[in-house]
């Protein structure tokens, strides 16, 4: 029987990536620009519009971060400003806030999708504006891949008239209401980083509303370069496009993102079966039918008062020795030292999920022999 790691999210490839890198090289497209690049954002774009809406666009870039940084300069974001942030979700969702000078202004979770929480939300904005500092922007994060409340969060930014840039770094493939993530934000950005549901090694992209937004994303993420003969720049720019070669790659993983979903949500399901007579541990599932998650990670809430004691830890190290790797949820924001001096508002759903929560081993490539020795570790977990 094998013990070889049992990775939370490890990459797989699909089998037609190689062909698409192979035409990069024998073309000479070895740049961040190319026949890959264009296919690749006609792909995504293809994929989360499949009714054909002219009005949005794609930019492939070299991260997620990146095309949130780039989102947050088209919103005017400046030194000074505010920006509301959803505090349970990664650094890079806060950190390019902090790039441009403003301040992150930090929002609970709600317990229905583990994401923003509307009534904060609306808290903090209004006493924001009595402070004087109404915010430029709200992020709003996907996480883990289950949609946030996009109806709640979306009629809160527009009665006080603040956009919202939509993370769906971790919920390609996952929609609500029919409509795919992605297509819900002033801007929204994805994540093709190694761990992600496709990956192109690296990357992100950015979903902007018109032509003119992607050319001046694109226009920014090429070292803002004027058109001149010679090298002149009247804007500060940035080197964020993506390579041809990893935008190969990029296409190769959409020709099976279907099936990949498919396979993260079977895995769900699996952790739903196996817990499912394992007191104080419940499987996070969606609200309703409205929302459709890619369950990119899923996650476990454990109640050590009905456990007999168990907690998060408790399994993690568990599962650890047994060469299985989990992860407790995100770290909120405003629990992270370099954010302690930030404003935050909310009521303690973010720490309880912090300290309760952990994410199990979800990747499209788990083989039933790894889902057997999951099974076997947990039960035995419990059974202590």
């Amino acid at each position: 029987m094998s013990n070889e790691k049992i990775w939370l999210s490890s990459p797989h490839m699909g089998g037609k990536e190689q062909e698409f890198i192979n035409e990069a090289f024998e073309q000479n497209w070895i740049a961040p620009l190319g026949p890959n690049v264009s296919g690749f954002e006609q792909d995504i774009k293809d994929y989360i519009f499949p009714e054909g809406e002219n009005s949005a666009e794609v930019v492939a870039l070299s991260s997620g971060t990146a095309a949130l940084h780039l989102a947050l300069i088209q919103l005017g974001v400046k030194a000074g400003d505010e920006v509301l942030c959803q505090s349970m979700t990664f650094a890079a969702s806060a950190n390019p806030i902090v790039y441009l000078g403003a301040t992150p202004v930090f929002i609970d979770s709600e317990e229905d999708t583990l994401n923003i929480c509307p009534i904060e939300l609306e808290r903090a904005i209004q006493d924001r504006i009595a402070k004087g500092k109404k915010p430029k922007g709200i992020i709003a994060v996907h996480l883990y891949g289950t949609p946030y409340k996009i109806d709640e969060i979306n009629k809160v930014a527009s009665a006080y008239g603040i956009p919202v840039i939509e993370d769906s770094a971790e919920a390609l493939g996952s929609s609500y209401k029919g409509k795919k993530c992605g297509s819900f934000g002033e801007f929204s950005i994805l994540s093709f980083n190694g761990n992600k549901i496709i990956t192109t090694s690296g990357g992100g992209a950015l979903v902007t509303k018109n032509q003119q937004a992607k050319e001046k994303t694109i226009f920014l993420a090429t070292q803002a370069r004027d058109a001149a003969p010679h090298y002149q720049h009247s804007e500060i720019g940035y080197n964020y496009r993506l390579s041809n070669v990893s935008a190969g790659i990029g296409r190769g993983q959409m020709l099976v993102l279907d099936e990949r979903v498919a396979a993260r949500r079977a895995m769900h399901e699996f952790y739903v079966d196996l817990f499912s007579e394992i007191n104080g541990v419940e499987v996070h599932s969606v609200p309703d039918n409205d929302y459709f998650s890619n369950h990119w990670l899923s996650v476990v809430k454990v109640d050590k008062k009905q456990t007999g004691g168990i907690n998060r830890e408790n399994l993690r190290l568990f599962l650890e020795e047994n060469n299985i790797e989990s992860r407790p949820l995100w770290k909120p924001m405003h629990m992270q030292p370099i954010f302690k001096d930030s404003p935050f508002y909310g009521k303690g759903v973010a720490e309880a999920l912090f300290e309760n929560g952990l994410c199990l081993p979800s990747g499209s490539n788990l083989s039933d022999e790894d889902r057997a020795r999951i099974s076997r570790a947990v039960k035995e977990c419990f059974k202590k």
